[in-house]
């Protein structure tokens, strides 16, 4: 009976696929809090939302810290910072070994930069 030397680790026991459940997890999070940060008023806001590894949640609004440093001095295993300034909104995420960026403009904003520019009068000359 043939015995393989060398054990092979299940599929999901891989790294590529913890990494991909990881990564796959880390932005459905900034989806989340995207989702929920659109939902807000209009008003201008800087927040920065830290999680440490028990699902503790510490928030701190206004901070001039930049993200990566505000999460390892607080000892916090991702952080989230959310910026909203004239309707724009910006989302970043970061961890030990993930970071992304989110965006999203205000409803019409998209539609206001896809028509042309032209003037909505027409000028006649008579001779």
């Amino acid at each position: 009976m043939f015995q393989p030397t060398e054990r092979i680790p299940p599929v999901h026991d891989s790294p590529a696929t913890n990494d991909k459940n990881l990564v796959s997890a880390f932005l459905r999070e900034m989806e989340e809090i995207l989702a929920t940060a659109r939902q807000g008023g209009p008003e201008d806001c800087d927040l920065a939302i830290l999680v440490n590894r028990d699902g503790g949640i510490h928030m701190v609004a206004g901070s001039d810290w930049g993200l990566e440093p505000l999460r390892v001095r607080h000892g916090a295993t991702t952080a989230y910072r959310i910026a909203r300034h004239n309707g724009h909104l910006r989302l970043e995420g970061r961890s030990a070994h993930h970071s992304s960026v989110l965006r999203s403009d205000p409803p019409g904003h998209l539609a206001r930069a896809t028509i042309p520019d032209f003037p909505r009068y027409l000028t006649i000359n008579r001779i």
